[in-house]
């Protein structure tokens, strides 16, 4: 049963996940993994790609 519980947890942290990438992409967010979102100015490097 604690598996059940745990593979339950997990899925829904990844269902969230996926959703609020889907959401940030269809914004237009061109890196949802900086803090600005758009790279103009955190220097990370996500124009290049």
């Amino acid at each position: 049963m604690m598996d059940l519980v745990i593979i339950a947890v997990v899925a829904a942290i990844l269902a969230v996940a996926g959703r609020y990438l889907y959401k940030a992409k269809k914004r237009g967010v061109k890196c949802v993994g900086c803090p600005s979102g758009g790279c103009s100015c955190c220097g990370c490097g996500c124009q290049d790609k």
